[in-house]
């Protein structure tokens, strides 16, 4: 039996760092900033990084390194790049027996060109990645986990409503951490999993998206059942945990950041290893924060997870209040 079971995107990462890399503001990109380069010049880099990535793959060296007994679930290609995928969450302890390997397709492939101040652009193809199905998900093991971590399917709201209510039926513990494409759905489509799921991990533009309400307290209320978690992050201002109408905030070390990708993964996952272990949500999104902050501070998603649940005195950096 698991602890716990990822399920989600397994990727190729590939970090290109270079002061060439600018930034420009115009209106003709759709976040009002372009990253550019000369165009018809060389590009130097100072520094490049191969990594892994995926919230799966992310989210399971967390829980792999921190003690539990964690297995991935996934979709990669035949190629050196899943071979790679496979290699990595072996260095975290984590089972790759639930992993698909697809017989034709390419592993997905993320190049993230960074800016020095961490700031960055990703260069995404999903690959086999976005091609996960029912087929290639082992049920049973599911049913005999005791937890499922359930991250973005890239909009296959069906399979993801098939997982929740499969591990929901066998009594296997929930947390999901949805992606902006399974959120599109909607509350009128989503209200029947809400219920179903024991750990609900969004961000605060999320909640108020699919609520309406500009306050975490009333958010959280709507999407909440009785015993639940609603676990609310806020970047580098903190998080929230709301339980019954409770709500603490979380704050932050403020820790330098160089690079952003993997935070959320870290984050979750951190808080779910602190939930299982010492069953507090202040100490359980506290050892989140610090997972997070010790990945933002290195390149590639995986390459900061921490390796141990953090002292007594490290948790005390972090304040905490209710609201």
């Amino acid at each position: 039996m698991y602890d716990v079971i990822t399920i989600g995107a397994g990727v190729r990462d590939v970090f290109l760092i270079s002061d060439e890399f600018i930034a420009l503001k115009s209106k003709k990109f759709k976040t009002g900033m372009g990253e550019c380069v000369a165009l018809g010049s060389k590009v130097e880099l100072e520094h490049i990084v191969l990594t892994t990535g995926g919230g799966a793959t992310n989210a399971a060296a967390s829980f792999g390194s921190l003690g539990l007994k964690t297995a991935c679930i996934c979709k990669i290609g035949n190629d050196s790049p899943g071979r790679d995928i496979i290699d990595d969450l072996h260095r975290f302890n984590v089972d790759t027996q639930l992993i698909k390997v697809a017989k034709r397709g390419a592993t997905g492939y993320s190049t993230l060109l960074t800016m020095k101040d961490g700031e960055r652009t990703a260069l995404v193809y999903r690959g086999v990645s976005k091609q996960l199905t029912a087929k290639d998900i082992n049920f049973t093991a599911i049913k005999k986990a005791k937890w499922i971590y359930l991250t973005s399917l890239g909009g296959n709201l069906k399979l993801a409503t098939k997982i929740i209510k499969t591990a929901s039926k066998a009594k296997t513990k929930i947390m999901w951490n949805p992606g902006s494409s399974e959120l599109k759905a909607g509350t009128k489509q989503l209200k029947s999993l809400f219920p179903l799921v024991d750990i609900l991990n969004l961000n605060t533009e999320e909640l108020q998206l699919l609520t309406g309400e500009k306050t975490i307290k009333k958010g959280c209320h709507k999407i909440h059942a009785d015993g639940t978690i609603r676990l609310i992050t806020d970047g580098n201002k903190g998080s929230y945990t709301y339980q019954d109408g409770n709500v603490v905030f979380i704050g932050t070390t403020g820790a330098t950041s160089i690079n952003r990708t993997g935070a959320g993964d870290a984050f979750g996952s951190g808080f779910l290893t602190g939930w299982i272990k010492t069953n507090d949500l202040a100490t359980a999104a506290t050892i989140g924060t610090l997972n997070a902050e010790s990945v933002i501070q290195k390149h590639g998603a995986k390459n900061g997870i921490l390796k141990r649940l953090p002292s007594k005195a490290k948790l005390k950096q972090i304040n905490t209040r209710s609201l």
